[in-house]
């Protein structure tokens, strides 16, 4: 697992059948601190998040573990939005 702000999304109108009806939104992963962290990453929202949210994110065959992508083509999807995250006691996100 690993946390990320939504920062964009991507619109695509030719993709693989497997893939319709799935949102895919642009992500910046974060480091412990909130700070960006690393490459971007596209992934699929299995959970309704939007833009500015941050969400925990996985990837991988476990990607394909949640009801909306399981049998689907994801390398990346979104599970799970933030509400609050705290580091040794100390908040770090509250939303």
């Amino acid at each position: 697992m690993m946390l990320a702000k939504v920062i964009g999304t991507v619109v695509a109108s030719a993709k693989s059948a497997k893939t319709e009806g799935l949102k895919m939104l642009i992500l910046q992963p974060l480091d412990l601190a909130g700070g960006a962290k690393g490459a971007y990453v596209v992934a699929f929202d299995a959970v309704g998040a939007g833009e500015g949210e941050i969400v925990l994110y996985v990837t991988g065959s476990s990607a394909r573990q949640t009801p909306s992508t399981e049998g689907r083509p994801a390398d990346a999807t979104i599970f799970a939005i933030v509400d609050t995250w705290d580091v040794d006691g100390v908040v770090q996100y509250q939303k």
